[in-house]
């Protein structure tokens, strides 16, 4: 993907699996290990899945993973999961 570009990300894994009321994309930019631009993103509920549109906005590497409303979190065993731009 290219920077500009607009990607879908959806969520089906434990939080949604448990019930969440409300999934957030909890999303930053990565140079090297730090996050910048931390942001949480509120998904919507599509029948099994929360998704959201996120925009690729610098030609790093796009990190994030998810929270519910009560502050539970699925980082990937603490792995996060991440998007490189181009």
């Amino acid at each position: 993907m290219h920077n500009g570009d607009v990607i879908e990300v959806r969520y089906n894994g434990l939080l949604a699996k448990s019930g969440a009321d409300q999934v957030y994309l909890h999303t930053g930019l990565a140079y090297e290990y730090d996050w910048t631009n931390v942001q949480n993103i509120k998904m919507n509920k599509e029948e099994n899945d929360w998704v959201v549109n996120v925009e690729l906005k610098e030609p790093v590497k796009l990190k994030f993973c998810f929270k519910d409303s009560a502050d539970n979190w699925d980082n990937n065993n603490g792995r996060n999961w991440s998007y490189t731009i181009i």
